[in-house]
């Protein structure tokens, strides 16, 4: 291996240890335990390396944001070896997989769900992984069922899409597996009827 190409993977997996930091501390803390010393602090870094990658708390920030935005998308990818209904029941599914149903990630959501008020860069970050969410949401539902037109498959993705954040919303409260696995339920008739 080139040390070009070792320095660039090194440069990239500070990056991603400085986006650790910053998740972890909107889900610990919410934006307000967000600094560049924090994260600095929490990624084991220098605060000037931290202010090497990003200018601000705004696009420290926002770059999380977008590398989550990457993961919720990742998370209705067809599999194309799978067909079209297999893909639409593993990404309803998926939702309810243990790691997602964890205290630590379900803030994280909540703080995610309040950033989107705090700054209109985050709010428009919001707005458009909501966006492709649903849109590849809608993908799936229309593969699994042909006969839907576009427009229908878009509103059955926006409803599952609020039955998700629902669920997510409530298992914080105590919420147990059976009504997770209702819910999940709802949202293959909801994609499926």
């Amino acid at each position: 291996m080139s040390n070009r190409v070792v320095e660039q993977q090194k440069k990239i997996d500070r990056e991603e240890w400085i986006l650790d930091a910053v998740i972890a501390l909107l889900s610990q803390h919410g934006i307000s335990g967000v600094s560049m010393r924090a994260v600095a602090r929490e990624a084991g870094v220098a605060l000037g390396l931290v202010n090497y990658y990003y200018a601000d708390k705004v696009t420290l920030v926002g770059a999380a944001l977008r590398r989550i935005e990457e993961h919720d998308v990742t998370m209705v990818e067809p599999d194309p070896a799978s067909s079209p209904e297999d893909n639409l029941r593993s990404a309803l599914h998926r939702v309810a997989d243990p790691e997602f149903l964890t205290t630590e990630y379900l803030s994280l959501r909540l703080q995610l769900w309040a950033l989107a008020k705090a700054h209109p860069e985050y709010e428009e970050i919001n707005a458009a992984a909501q966006k492709r969410y649903r849109a590849a949401l809608a993908a799936l539902i229309r593969s699994a069922r042909p006969d839907l037109n576009g427009e229908e498959a878009a509103v059955r993705a926006t409803d599952v899409d609020i039955i998700q954040n629902g669920m997510w919303l409530t298992v914080l409260l105590g919420l147990d597996q059976d009504a997770v696995r209702r819910s999940v339920a709802l949202c293959e008739r909801t994609a499926f009827q």
